[in-house]
C-alpha cells in the first residue's frame, strides 16, 4: 500500500504550519515532568480533552509524584479515579509507581523500560519520551493516525498500522536541536491538526485496520464491574465490606430499572472474584460464613 505521492518535506511543512495555526495550549504542555505527563497519556486514552482538563490538575494535587502514588492505598487511586472509566488504568499506575519507586523514583526514558512498567504500551512510551524529554519514537495515536491517513492515504481503506509507523518514524525529527522542529513540537502539531480534521470532517481514522467502534457501556460487563468498584468505595468508607448477595440486590434494581434482565447473585460473584483476582478487592469472612469483598 504506497502513500500519496506528496514529499516528506512538504508533509512535514504542512503539519507544522498547521501544529502552530491549532496549537492548544493544555496544562500538560506547561511541564516537563515525566511522571505528570505519564499521567496525562494514559488519562486522554479514549477520554476527551475537556474530560480530562481539571481532573488530571486534582489527581496531581493528591498524588503529587511518583512515590505518593506508590504510597498510595489502592481505595483512594479508585476514588481519585472515579469517572475517567477503565479503572484497570488507575491501579496499573499505581502498580507502574511502585516499581519506579523500587528502582530510585525517577521515570526511565528508554522505550523498553517504559513498556515493562505496567499499562505502558508502545503509544504511551513514545509519548513519554516525546514530550517529556524530547527524544524521537512512534508515537501512534488516533490522532496522529487521523493526520497521515487524510494527508497520504485519501482515499484508501484498511490502512494497516504497519504501513503508517514507518512514516510516522521516518518524520519525527531525530533529536531537540531545532527548537520549532523537534519531537516534542513535532507530535503536538500532529495532534493538534489531527484534533481539528475529526471536528471538521468524517473520521479518517476509521479507514485504519486497527480502528475498533468502542463497544457499547449500557448494561455490559464493563458497566457491572465499574458500579461494582464504586459499591467497594462506598462500603470501604463505612468499614465494611459487600457480600455477592447484596451486590445482586443492587445490580438488579438498577438493570431492571434500565429495562433489562436481573444479574443474579452467581454472576454478581463471578465478577466480585473477577475484580479480587485483578487486584480490586479481597474476600475476606470465616469458614461458615458468607464471604465479604473489601477493597484492597
Amino acid at each position: 500500500m504506497e502513500p500519496s505521492p506528496i514529499s516528506t518535506e512538504d508533509f512535514r511543512a504542512l503539519v507544522l504550519e498547521r501544529g502552530r495555526e491549532l496549537y492548544r495550549d493544555l496544562p500538560w504542555r506547561r511541564t516537563r515532568d515525566p511522571y505528570a505527563i505519564w499521567l496525562s497519556e494514559v488519562m486522554l486514552q479514549q477520554t476527551q480533552v475537556s474530560r480530562v482538563d481539571g481532573r488530571w490538575q486534582r489527581w496531581l494535587e493528591r498524588f503529587p509524584d511518583v512515590t505518593s502514588l506508590a504510597n498510595a492505598e489502592v481505595a483512594d487511586v479508585l476514588e481519585e479515579w472515579q469517572g475517567m472509566g477503565y479503572n484497570r488504568r488507575a491501579l496499573a499506575l499505581r502498580s507502574a509507581a511502585q516499581q519506579v519507586a523500587d528502582a530510585g523514583g525517577e521515570m526511565p526514558r528508554d522505550a523498553r523500560e517504559l513498556q515493562a512498567l505496567p499499562g505502558i504500551g508502545p503509544a504511551t512510551a513514545a509519548g513519554i519520551r516525546a514530550f517529556a524529554f524530547n527524544l524521537p519514537g512512534v508515537y501512534l495515536e488516533t490522532n496522529v493516525r487521523t493526520v497521515f491517513l487524510h494527508e497520504l492515504f485519501p482515499d484508501a481503506e484498511d490502512v494497516p498500522d504497519s504501513a503508517l509507523a514507518q512514516l510516522v518514524e521516518a518524520t519525527c525529527p531525530p533529536d531537540d536541536s531545532n527548537p520549532s522542529d523537534d519531537p516534542r513540537t513535532w507530535y503536538y502539531a500532529l495532534l493538534d491538526y489531527g484534533a481539528w480534521l475529526k471536528r471538521t470532517i468524517p473520521n479518517p481514522s476509521r479507514r485504519s485496520r486497527s480502528h475498533v467502534r468502542q463497544s457499547k457501556f449500557e448494561g455490559s460487563r464493563r458497566q457491572k464491574r465499574a458500579a461494582l468498584v464504586r459499591m467497594l468505595l462506598e462500603a470501604s468508607q463505612l468499614g465494611e465490606g459487600i457480600s455477592a448477595a447484596a451486590a445482586a440486590r443492587v445490580l438488579d434494581e438498577a438493570e431492571l430499572a434500565a429495562g433489562r434482565g436481573e444479574v443474579g447473585e452467581s454472576m454478581a460473584r463471578e465478577l466480585l472474584e473477577e475484580l479480587a483476582a485483578e487486584g480490586f478487592c479481597r474476600q475476606v469472612g470465616g469458614e461458615g460464613e458468607e464471604p465479604l469483598f473489601v477493597i484492597a
